[in-house]
């Protein structure tokens, strides 16, 4: 669970807090991280349009998969919630931004009124990148849905929704979005992935009846495949269900 956080400082540095319960234990994400250990690999390439040069940096990542998941049994949406260290980054920036102006890792170490650590925490569906040749998309899907959600889904219940390319201005890779219905009898876990991982997840469902006010609602911070997906089983998936 992500109920509660803590912003400290421990050696130095500010260091965020994730806490289980009432334990004084739990996951330290420490911000000095983001400057000099760059996972993914950058690259610059040089455009020549109509006479004009330019430079563009951009990165290769997995291509990956997304799952809307409707609970029959409830009549709701299976989502997940969970830290995003770049969303909680750019707020940081937003908040102060003279920390950045010179990649300042030292400056964190001096901010008198850290963010709390949900600034960072937002709503998704679920999701993972494709880094097993040996499975097809579906089965990297139900997989995901297995670890995250809980809930065992055979690759025969997937309905492919569409393909689309992702963050077109950095990596361009491609998402597979399919659409999965569960019932309560189908969940065999907890889910909230792999905490040994670094994975901080917690399972949240979203009736059906409040889906769409929580889709447009800016309180509840959310990424596009949320709202598009939503949008999808209104035109597509809920004029079929059977009237109350």
């Amino acid at each position: 669970m992500l109920l509660h956080t803590q912003a400290v400082y421990r050696n130095g540095y500010l260091c965020l807090l994730f806490l289980e319960g009432e334990k004084e234990e739990g996951t330290v994400f420490n911000l000095d991280a983001f400057w000099g250990h760059c996972l993914l690999t950058t690259f610059n390439c040089l455009l020549s349009k109509n006479g004009t040069k330019k430079f563009w940096d951009f990165m290769r990542t997995h291509d990956s998969v997304s799952i809307l998941i409707f609970n029959t049994s409830r009549q709701c949406f299976v989502v997940v919630k969970q830290f995003r260290p770049a969303v909680y980054m750019c707020e940081l920036e937003r908040h102060h931004p003279e920390l950045f102006e010179n990649q300042d890792k030292e400056g964190l170490s001096r901010v008198e009124d850290p963010l709390p650590a949900v600034v960072g925490v937002t709503y998704e569906l679920c999701a993972g990148i494709v880094d097993k040749p040996d499975l097809s998309l579906e089965e990297i899907a139900c997989e995901e849905i297995l670890e995250e959600c809980g809930y065992r889904v055979p690759v025969t219940n997937l309905r492919k929704i569409t393909s689309y390319r992702s963050g077109v201005g950095v990596t361009g890779s491609r998402q597979t979005l399919f659409y999965a219905e569960v019932t309560d009898q189908m969940k065999t876990g907890e889910g909230g992935g792999h905490p040994e991982e670094g994975e901080l997840i917690e399972v949240v469902e979203i009736p059906l009846e409040d889906s769409m006010k929580f889709a447009y609602d800016e309180t509840f911070p959310k990424t596009m495949g949320v709202i598009f997906s939503f949008m999808w089983f209104q035109t597509n998936i809920a004029p079929k269900l059977p009237k109350k």
